[in-house]
């Protein structure tokens, strides 16, 4: 029995150490993108030994791919995990991009959004970092594609299904271009006129005004 406490005291030790190196590792990824996420550079952030790291994470690579798992996981909970309280279609869709302009305005990651600041790391690079990266975004883009669809099944939107695709590129382009503008200008207006960009370009799709209001904020 007391060995068995003692193994599970080292893997809650061990566990607890992951998460705390990974926090540092996304945050570090989101500014100085993956290419700089090192072993050593990690190791200076975090002020923990370059050997306890590479441990953690067998390597570069093994690292790289654990922190996008980790961010992915905390992109999902704090964008998509909450817009699911509301039903499938427009009001959900406008509560991710809510949630979304939100998640890059507050800084939950310092260099705004962690797959923004990755994607152009890796796009010219075939690999398993590639990939992950690529799985997240495109599941993200997916999704998004997906409830707008659901709102123009629904009625919600008065466009074709074969329009659906389009809307949901531009209204994520804003969303990227806010990101960007604010990161390079250090300012957050660019998340209102995001935000009032894309309530416009829902009205102009037929949406209900009373069911923008989440896209308000200049308040």
């Amino acid at each position: 029995m007391a060995e068995l406490a003692a193994l599970d005291g080292r893997r809650a030790r061990g566990d607890a150490s992951r998460r705390d190196v990974l926090a540092r590792a996304t945050d570090l990824a989101s500014v100085e993108g993956l290419d700089g996420l090192t072993i050593g550079r990690l190791a200076e952030a975090s002020g923990r030994s370059k050997s306890s790291i590479a441990t953690l994470f067998h390597g570069k690579e093994g690292l790289q791919l654990a922190t996008v798992v980790a961010a992915r996981e905390i992109f999902v909970a704090t964008i998509v995990e909450p817009a699911r309280t509301e039903p499938r279609g427009l009001r959900r869709l406008v509560m991710l991009l809510r949630n979304a302009l939100v998640y890059s305005r507050d800084r939950v990651f310092t260099g705004g959004c962690f797959f923004a600041a990755t994607a152009a790391d890796v796009d010219s690079k075939p690999g398993p970092v590639n990939a992950a990266v690529r799985s997240a975004l495109a599941d993200w883009y997916g999704y998004v594609e997906a409830q707008t669809r659901a709102a123009v099944a629904a009625g919600e939107l008065a466009i074709d299904q074969s329009e659906a695709e389009v809307l949901a590129f531009e209204l994520l382009a804003l969303d990227e271009a806010a990101n960007s503008r604010s990161l390079l200008l250090g300012d957050d207006r660019p998340y209102v006129l995001a935000a009032a960009a894309m309530r416009a370009r829902l009205l102009a799709a037929g949406a209900d005004p009373e069911l923008l209001g989440a896209l308000d904020l200049a308040g």
